[in-house]
């Protein structure tokens, strides 16, 4: 039984007979760049987050670049964030000119702890950046606090969490911007690449889309120094026909993840912990286990997706490894070596989760 990380292919056959109509009047329509479907997905994502702005732009990573550029991060600043992530989450912070400070994890949620968070803080400090891991929200709430004791911005990289919430606000509406990516494999996935930073504030807004453009608000007038990073048409397209669906995908994703649960229930395997601060949207279904390795190959073995977010700590990644040679982070440095994601998808069929399961179960306790 072949099952992929990602099935793209059974999503793809599901939604075709809706997506295939508005892909070729786009294309019929040839308005490639900044036409009306980007326009309309903005603001459906606007409204969606319950946000003021939505500004689309190229990939996840530009998503996170614009926010710390709007916010003014610039060479000599710190900003806060974790070491158990994507690269983007830090070397954007670098791309500013910016030091990343990196901060143990919760060991349960795998995101920023506020206590080692607060004991980070210094005067170069600028911004947090927490990330939503695997689409369970950050502890905004403490992070929020300490934001506005200290002066500091709070970015949510949101990347893996859309359609997640924490308290009463969906992910990326809660802190000053929010940054998502619509990477294929994302829970709101795009065909190709795309991103998008949603605020409620208008200055925030409005450096970001200047930032995008050029550093330009009027044609061939540029202010600063910006980027090309545009959402094309087709994305918007193909994003505006997922949006519809994805609550009623996170809602899938929460029942296979509940599925899985109650299969490793008992065997010493660490299922995901649901907090109770803000919904897990389980873009990754990550466990842990002390024989992680062996039920890798397990699974690969029998044609079974699975990988491990993430296999390096980025304070040990040879871009920054003589920088925070010195640096120890505990939690994060076990974690990499006990993590394994299984596949997880709104499509994923009992069958399939039951086979997952017996090959994990045998493998752990081989």
């Amino acid at each position: 039984m072949n099952i992929p990380m990602v099935d793209l292919k059974a999503e793809y056959e599901l939604l075709q007979d809706e997506l295939n109509p508005v892909l070729l009047a786009a294309l019929a329509a040839t308005q490639y760049i900044g036409g009306p479907n980007v326009r309309a997905f903005e603001q459906e994502v606007a409204a969606y987050c319950g946000s003021r702005h939505a500004i689309a732009c190229a990939s996840g990573t530009d998503a996170l670049l614009l926010a710390l550029r709007a916010c003014g991060i610039q060479a000599g600043d710190e900003v806060i964030t974790t070491a158990f992530t994507f690269l983007a989450s830090a070397s954007t912070i670098s791309l500013c000119g910016a030091r990343p400070v990196f901060v143990d994890i919760d060991p349960l949620s795998y995101n920023l702890d506020p206590a080692q968070v607060a004991a980070a803080i210094g005067p170069r400090t600028r911004a947090i950046v927490p990330v939503h891991l695997y689409g369970q929200p950050a502890r905004l709430e403490p992070l929020a606090a300490l934001c506005r004791q200290h002066g500091l911005h709070l970015i949510e990289d949101a990347a893996q969490s859309f359609g997640a919430d924490y308290g009463g606000k969906k992910s990326g509406a809660y802190g000053d911007l929010g940054c998502f990516s619509f990477y294929p494999s994302k829970n709101l996935g795009a065909f190709g690449d795309g991103g998008m930073v949603v605020t409620d504030d208008d200055r925030l807004a409005a450096q970001v889309r200047v930032l995008a453009s050029h550093g330009s608000r009027v044609r061939y007038h540029h202010e600063v120094l910006g980027y090309n990073s545009r959402l094309d048409e087709l994305q918007a397209v193909v994003l505006r026909v997922k949006l519809k669906r994805i609550d009623e995908f996170n809602r899938l994703r929460r029942c296979v993840a509940h599925a899985y649960n109650a299969r490793f229930a008992g065997s010493g395997i660490v299922t995901p912990h649901e907090d109770g601060h803000g919904r897990h949207v389980f873009h990754q279904y990550t466990v842990q286990s002390e024989r992680r390795d062996a039920i890798a190959a397990a699974l690969t073995g029998a044609g079974v997706g699975n990988a491990i977010y993430y296999p390096i700590a980025l304070h040990r990644q040879e871009l920054y490894g003589q920088q925070y040679a010195a640096l120890e982070l505990p939690v994060t440095e076990r974690m990499v070596q006990k993590v394994i994601s299984l596949p997880i998808s709104p499509l994923l069929k009992p069958n399939q989760i039951d086979h997952i399961a017996d090959l994990v179960l045998a493998a752990h306790h081989a």
